[in-house]
């Protein structure tokens, strides 16, 4: 068993965003549906939690009522090997969200993500750190991370 799973709360979405992310993600799956029983504390029948899986992460979504939603203290990194990539997670999980800078963007759901090419952790960490900052300024003028973009600020002179 996982040690740690990140328990995500909704209103009364638990089911959709599982079945949402469980389809942007390879290798996922939900695992189990359990319900809300006559004891309460919301509607007999409803969706109580989902555990699924994300490319083998585990997660719970819970419908635990609207007292609490999602803010940028916490967001979940995908850490993508090309811009083909990028662009398909950047896509998949900004529609009907919002779309924020140096690839952030929050879902549907209002979870905050950011889209990360390796590449550009490399360029980051380059070890001259002209080079790194050129390409740091580049990023910050970004929404979704161009890669081909940040390469070329970075090799500028």
């Amino acid at each position: 068993m996982q040690k740690i799973t990140p328990c995500l709360w909704f209103d009364t979405e638990a089911e959709e965003a599982a079945r949402f992310y469980t389809s942007v993600f390879p290798n996922s799956r939900i695992l189990d549906i359990g319900y809300y029983g006559e004891a309460g504390p919301r509607e007999a029948g409803m969706v109580l939690a989902v555990d699924f899986e994300l490319d083998g992460q585990k997660f719970v979504a819970l419908n635990g009522g609207p007292e609490f939603t999602f803010d940028e203290a916490v967001s979940f990194q995908v850490y993508c090997e090309d811009q083909a990539e990028t662009d398909r997670y950047w896509a998949a999980l900004s529609e009907g969200g919002e779309e924020s800078a140096c690839g952030w963007l929050k879902d549907k759901f209002g979870l905050a993500w950011q889209i990360v090419p390796t590449r550009l952790r490399e360029l980051l960490a380059d070890p001259d750190p002209e080079r790194a900052q050129r390409a740091m300024a580049a990023m910050l003028t970004m929404r979704k991370i161009q890669i081909d973009e940040v390469e070329r600020a970075a090799a500028q002179v």
